[in-house]
């Protein structure tokens, strides 16, 4: 069994006991989250797709760590003119591992 769900503007497909990083939430580390905007939730043999959401459908999640992802650099440059800027940028994000799938 498997969902699609929605947060932070991005799709995720996830399975129960599944841990996967997505964009930062303000629930504490430890703490149940809900996911209500299930897209998809696909079982052994029924399929319910969503439109847009399904009905009474939700994924419920632990939340594992907080942290920053591998830093990034912004350079911006402009020829002939003498100049240049560096910007380093490191993006927040939550660990989360998927507890149960409800339809």
């Amino acid at each position: 069994m498997y969902a699609i769900i929605q947060t932070g503007g991005k799709q995720y497909r996830v399975s129960e006991g599944d841990v996967l990083s997505i964009e930062k939430l303000t629930a504490a580390e430890g703490e149940e989250v809900v996911f209500d905007q299930v897209l998809t939730v696909v079982s052994d043999n029924d399929v319910k797709v969503g439109k847009p959401v399904v009905e009474g459908a939700k994924v419920t999640a632990k939340v594992v760590e907080h942290g920053k992802g591998k830093k990034i650099l912004v350079f911006k440059y402009k020829a002939k003119s003498n100049y240049r800027k560096r910007q380093g940028h490191r993006q927040p994000y939550t660990k989360v591992e998927i507890s149960k799938i409800e339809e």
